[in-house]
């Protein structure tokens, strides 16, 4: 059976109206199906993907009419970024829950003003049923801890800064 054989079967089963025609010899096999037959309904699954929550974000002021707005002088707040440019920020290295203690009844590995040195841990990150201590690679002093007790905690996320003079 050569192409134009196969054409012309295929317009042949089209002004037909079949909806499928499958011939058999013995070295081909041909199944033609079109479009006009009877076909199973067609169902689509639409899944959504949990996303994350956006952080919650204050409501700005209202807007005041300029007639009615009173100057007010700007509050000014202390910048912290350029004082934090001087520290070190030590991050997670994994994702998990941050745990700044190594059990409920002890005490926190480390506090705001505690000296560290390399290799001492810090805290414990909690990974898939795995507790993992995160020691420290400088030495210097704690200068604020970044993250909560027992929240969760994101891949490169800072956990500390560290004074290291």
């Amino acid at each position: 059976m050569d192409i134009k054989e196969i054409q012309s079967l295929i317009k042949f089963v089209a002004k037909s109206g079949a909806s499928e025609v499958k011939l058999e010899m013995e070295d081909v096999k041909i199944t033609i199906r079109t479009g006009s037959g009877p076909t199973a309904p067609e169902t689509t699954i639409v899944q959504q993907i949990p996303m994350a929550q956006p952080p919650v974000v204050p409501a700005a002021a209202p807007i005041v009419p300029q007639e009615t707005a009173v100057p007010q002088t700007p509050v000014t707040e202390p910048v912290t970024e350029s004082d934090d440019s001087k520290y070190i920020t030590i991050k997670s290295p994994i994702i998990g829950t941050f745990y700044r203690k190594p059990s409920p009844d002890k005490p926190p590995f480390v506090e705001v003003g505690s000296t560290i040195s390399q290799g001492d841990v810090l805290c414990v990150i909690e990974a898939m049923k795995l507790f993992n201590d995160i020691e420290s690679e400088v030495s210097g002093k704690i200068v604020k801890v970044l993250v909560d007790d027992s929240s969760p905690v994101e891949f490169d996320q800072p956990l500390f800064l560290v004074d290291p003079s």
